[in-house]
């Protein structure tokens, strides 16, 4: 069976589903209106949600997140890491451009920014328990590896781990490819049309949405900010919107072209001018400097990765950085999930794992040393140089200070800038995708469907700008409330995961379906003797 025989079928067979498109786009339209017509009271209802959702499910995510890194770990590295999902014999993609459409997932959200801001904000203003390590080489490690923690391991395993591998298995026993499909180890085939597999749809897609359109908005308010800042122009709402709109369509004529074509391209584009960026700020910068401290940072990532993920001492302080994070990740994690396993076919358990989990995390470990280390470098060489603009204009002036204080600040701008603006349209491209194959009950995507999100999202988040930063700030605090019924749709891919592979591992002969046989010896020891059962179905799942 050729491995595009799983998911695709005639155009005659693609069927929208009228609820998911209808409720999730609906709600969509009426929050930015009541945005657009009631700010200030929008603003509140938001904070309170948030508010309350960081503080009564925080907790659960971090669990959550944490028992998700150590079951996929070790369901990987154990014999049942040869089991070979997805039903293809060969993967449709190699390794480079396989891991270069998986980091489009996630790290294209937000990465650029945050990786110059948050290894700043935590050196300058140490995270409560870390309050004694403050200046030096140990506050920047500690600083680093904290962001090594947001951005690392729990961030992609949450997709690119035990959710892709029950979407995986789903859509080979001819479930459909959407968020639903996690809940199948509990509904078993019901998940169908169950009423529970349309509400689980409709909330994934409503917190990816929130989670890509905040971002669209924020990026459009930080390009206008580095083009006035750097080269005079005009930071107005005509220069935001003629920004987002230019990556809207290059996105729309990515996403309509497919995964072969534009989001393969577009991933390839994005990761060469990632690392252009890179290279060029680091060679700028001190190398022996960046080496060190990411050394250091790792060492203290490895030590403290748990209490630093399970951290529950400050509130506010919680709610700000390491639930906000984490919030945001489980709002992506489905949808992570169902693009990484459209495109994931024919590798095996622990490939999955190492491509979709592993490899992007040690990447962005060195993204975020990379340009963060760079700025914690620059600020001990000379104490407020980054931290002042930082402290005075918040997020959007770390990266451009960065920038500022090394040789070639306008040609590096100008890099920053279209890294920037691919690594958006990258994301607003495999988001779109995804978001689309959650708003099918059968088959690919339409392409009108395609582009109703893909535009949908874009004209959302210049309707935000409209009423400027606080419209922003409203969705991305909706990220976090929107991420509480999805939290709850994840956990049954704690135990239905390894469960479901354990099955695969007997169908492709890995593992037997009984258990060694014994009998007694003469001096009374106990061997093998039971005898061996046949082949027998895997016990159905539900």
């Amino acid at each position: 069976m050729s491995s595009t025989q799983h998911t695709r079928v005639p155009e005659t067979g693609r069927r929208p589903d009228p609820w998911v498109i209808g409720v999730s786009g609906g709600l969509l339209v009426l929050f930015v209106l009541f945005a657009l017509l009631s700010p200030g009271r929008v603003s509140a209802g938001v904070d309170t949600a948030f508010g309350w959702s960081a503080r009564w499910f925080g907790a659960y995510w971090q669990v959550l997140l944490l028992a998700t890194v150590a079951i996929s770990t070790v369901l990987a590295f154990s014999r049942y890491g040869r089991v070979r999902m997805g039903g293809a014999l060969t993967p449709d993609f190699g390794w480079f451009r396989w891991v270069a459409m998986v980091l489009t997932t996630l790290l294209a959200a937000g990465g650029v920014f945050w990786a110059a801001a948050e290894p700043l904000a935590h050196y300058v203003d140490p995270p409560p328990q870390y309050a004694d390590t403050a200046g030096g080489m140990d506050g920047a490690a500690m600083a680093l590896a904290q962001s090594f923690v947001h951005w690392g391991f729990p961030a992609w395993a949450v997709g690119g781990s035990l959710a892709t591998l029950v979407m995986m298995r789903g859509v080979e026993k001819g479930l459909p490819l959407r968020p639903r499909t996690l809940l199948w180890p509990i509904l078993g085939d019901r998940v169908r049309t169950h009423w529970l597999g349309t509400l689980a749809d409709i909330c994934c897609v409503l917190a990816v949405v929130a989670g890509t359109v905040g971002p669209i908005g924020f990026l459009g308010l930080q390009m206008s900010y580095i083009g006035g800042e750097m080269f005079g122009l005009s930071s107005g709402y005509g220069t935001q919107v003629v920004l987002i709109a230019g990556l809207t369509l290059v996105a729309t004529v990515s996403v309509l072209s497919g995964l072969n074509r534009g989001i393969q391209l577009l991933s390839r584009i994005n990761v060469w001018a990632a690392l252009v960026l890179i290279v060029s700020i680091v060679g700028l910068a001190s190398l022996p400097y960046v080496v060190d401290l990411f050394l250091q940072a790792t060492a203290v990532h490895v030590r403290e990765f748990v209490p630093m993920a399970l951290y529950r001492g400050d509130e506010g302080w919680l709610g700000y950085w390491t639930v906000f994070f984490f919030g945001w990740f489980i709002g992506y994690g489905p949808l992570m999930a169902i693009f990484i396993a459209r495109i994931s076919r024919g590798r095996t358990v622990r490939q999955i794992y190492v491509g979709a989990t592993v490899l992007p995390s040690l990447v962005t470990m060195v993204w975020f040393t990379a340009l963060g280390g760079t700025g914690l470098w620059l600020e001990q060489q000379d104490p407020g140089v980054i931290s002042g603009p930082y402290n005075e204009h918040g997020l959007p002036a770390a990266a451009l200070s960065i920038v500022q204080a090394l040789p070639f600040s306008a040609v590096l701008a100008v890099i920053m800038v279209v890294v920037t603006l691919i690594f958006f349209a990258a994301t607003l491209d495999a988001m779109s995708y995804a978001i689309s194959m959650s708003s099918m009950r059968e088959g690919e995507p339409h392409p009108g469907v395609r582009a109703f999100w893909c535009v949908g999202m874009g004209a959302a988040a210049v309707a935000l700008l409209t009423i400027g930063d606080n419209g922003v700030q409203a969705l991305q605090s909706f990220i976090v409330v929107t991420a509480v019924p999805v939290g709850l749709v994840l956990l049954p891919t704690l135990w239905g995961a390894p469960r479901l592979v354990r099955e695969m591992a007997v169908e492709q002969g890995i593992v037997s379906t009984a258990p060694a046989p014994h009998t007694e010896t003469d001096d009374g020891e106990r061997e093998d003797a039971v005898e061996r059962e046949g082949p027998s179905t895997p016990p159905r799942v539900g």
